[in-house]
């Protein structure tokens, strides 16, 4: 509801371009939300996407410390089981496939929470992550000679309408793997920008203004991450 919404968005501090600091926490806006029964929901779901990417990394040893806004700081380090709707169905001696049925699961869960909100926002989002997510393990089977069909996640959530070629060719062409996902990132806030339904005091503008904020502190980890590697 847009009146409901004025003060929450009203209220929000100015966000800078990609890059920049980012002018709140994660934890934080989670809170801002938390009176609002839709915002509060789809925020979350967002906000998970990012808890998982950091599970992710610390399971994989490219970072050791990580802080969890969504899920448990147990369940982040794999210390205690992932809600239900997110653990992996099989795969669990291949940590490639139980990552892939981790986050499977994870869109599909985000999918159901936009269609019960009616959040097209979430919707378009899901159908975009998954899209170029796929697009980019199909490009790495092609770079190792495998099927591509294998590694693929929820295809049938995935956007038809989207055209992934550029960034896979960006990505594929970076240095090294921070500068990939920095053009990754440079996609995904192209995106952003162009969906962020801004000055509608809308529950998805809400939800909008959530992933610009991932995607700068995803920004920030990564340049920290690479000045402690220089």
């Amino acid at each position: 509801m847009v009146g409901a919404n004025y003060y929450l968005v009203s209220a929000l501090p100015k966000m800078g371009s990609l890059g920049t600091p980012p002018p709140m926490g994660l934890a934080e806006m989670l809170e801002h939300v938390a009176d609002s029964p839709v915002a509060r929901q789809t925020v979350a779901t967002v906000l998970l996407a990012d808890d998982l990417v950091k599970r992710q990394a610390l399971l994989a040893g490219e970072t050791k410390q990580a802080e969890a806004v969504v899920l448990t700081a147990e369940q982040l380090r794999d210390e205690a089981p992932l809600p239900e709707y997110l653990a992996p169905a099989a795969h669990q001696d291949d940590p490639a496939k139980a990552a892939d049925s981790v986050w499977a699961a994870y869109f599909r869960h985000a999918a159901a929470v936009a269609a019960r909100t009616g959040s097209e926002f979430l919707s378009a989002w899901v159908g975009y992550e998954v899209g170029l997510r796929n697009a980019l393990a199909e490009a790495r089977a092609a770079a190792l000679g495998l099927e591509a069909a294998g590694y693929a996640v929820a295809k049938d959530l995935a956007a038809e309408d989207e055209e992934f070629s550029a960034v896979v060719e960006e990505w594929t062409a970076a240095p090294d793997p921070l500068r990939g996902q920095q053009a990754l990132d440079r996609a995904r806030w192209d995106w952003l920008e162009r969906h962020d339904r801004w000055f509608t005091f809308a529950d998805d503008e809400l939800t909008a203004y959530a992933a610009k904020l991932v995607l700068l502190h995803r920004w920030g980890r990564l340049t920290a991450q690479r000045q402690s590697e220089q």
